[in-house]
């Protein structure tokens, strides 16, 4: 059985979505619908599926299971509401939409039409974080006690200057923290749970945007770890996202979906140390040229479909980190 699929955006997310639809055998690439014409026309030419700049027309398209969205943030809903009502599956980018209000929409309205919707938070697959995760639910750390998480990457000017969106409040919904650091905010949540208390500064210290290129918050967890959460796109040149935790029985560093570090009292069996990741992706280009993960997550919810099963991070988990960053903003607003 062939899942058609159908890419929303034309951008260079949507070229590592077409890329890994490609290599997922019992994937098609079924129609591309963008704004810029050029870009829509290269992506069809170069890995098939027919191309469209008029969205209805997108959506008529006659062979489509499912659109994976990679339009710009405060777009999720809107397409991907559009989508649920033809009866089409929904897998959107990061982060589900930039509010609650508008993600609660999208949630309704997929489940409205019984559709499956699922949030592109592909590292929750890879293989490090997963171990991460295990070592974490089976207690090898004890109690978390302290958590670190720095996401210190840099975007140069031209990144947010040569977009019509980057960086804007109608748009974006803000800078580093729901853009870039929101895969970590997804990590932090899917790890330790919920979170009862925030406070955070943040900052727009380098770039001529809206929202901020730097945040800072700290987080208390339900179970009483406390966590520093540091977020900006301007730490030249960027350095690897980083994320430590102590607990009573020990400590993990994870850096660049790696794990480089575990100490216990008492080791789990077959703890393994990665090298330090050589690919630098992410930390100073928005570029993903090494589609993997996102292969991993597009199969997920392909099994998610065929299988009726529920995906790696669906609508309600995706809900989560975006009331997160909402409420880091609100603590800034309040704090400053």
């Amino acid at each position: 059985m062939t899942t058609h699929v159908g890419l929303i955006g034309a951008g260079n997310i949507s070229e590592t979505h077409a890329r890994a639809v490609c290599a997922i055998p019992g994937a098609e690439l079924a129609a591309i619908y963008g704004t810029n014409p050029s870009k829509v026309a290269r992506l069809a030419r170069e890995y098939g599926g027919t191309p469209y700049h008029d969205f209805e027309a997108f959506l008529n398209h006659t062979l489509m299971d499912m659109v994976a969205i990679g339009s710009p943030s405060g777009l999720h809903g809107v397409h991907g509401i559009a989508a649920a009502h033809r009866g089409l599956h929904v897998l959107t980018e990061k982060p589900i939409e930039i509010s609650v209000d508008r993600a609660d929409e999208l949630i309704q309205a997929t489940e409205k039409a019984g559709v499956k919707l699922g949030v592109m938070f592909q590292d929750r697959l890879k293989p490090d974080i997963q171990k991460f995760k295990k070592w974490i639910d089976t207690g090898a750390v004890g109690k978390s006690l302290l958590i670190d998480a720095q996401v210190k990457w840099y975007r140069p000017p031209e990144y947010y200057s040569g977009s019509k969106w980057r960086g804007t409040l109608e748009m974006d919904g803000g800078g580093a923290l729901i853009n870039q650091a929101i895969h970590t905010v997804d990590l932090l949540l899917w790890l330790f749970g919920d979170v009862v208390r925030v406070q955070s500064r943040t900052a727009t210290a380098m770039h001529a945007i809206e929202g901020e290129d730097t945040a800072v918050a700290l987080l208390e967890f339900a179970d009483g770890a406390l966590c520093t959460l540091l977020a900006t796109t301007a730490a030249y040149p960027g350095y690897p996202r980083r994320i430590e935790v102590t607990g009573t029985e020990g400590t993990i560093i994870l850096e660049h979906d790696r794990i480089i570090a575990a100490d216990f009292r008492t080791a789990p069996a077959e703890v393994t140390i990665s090298a330090p990741s050589q690919n630098m992706e992410s930390i100073d280009s928005p570029v993903v040229s090494d589609f993997t993960g996102h292969q991993a997550i597009l199969e997920d919810f392909i099994r998610a479909i065929t299988e009726n099963g529920i995906p790696a991070c669906d609508g309600r988990q995706g809900r989560r980190s975006i009331a997160l960053v909402e409420e880091i903003y609100r603590a800034a607003r309040k704090d400053s």
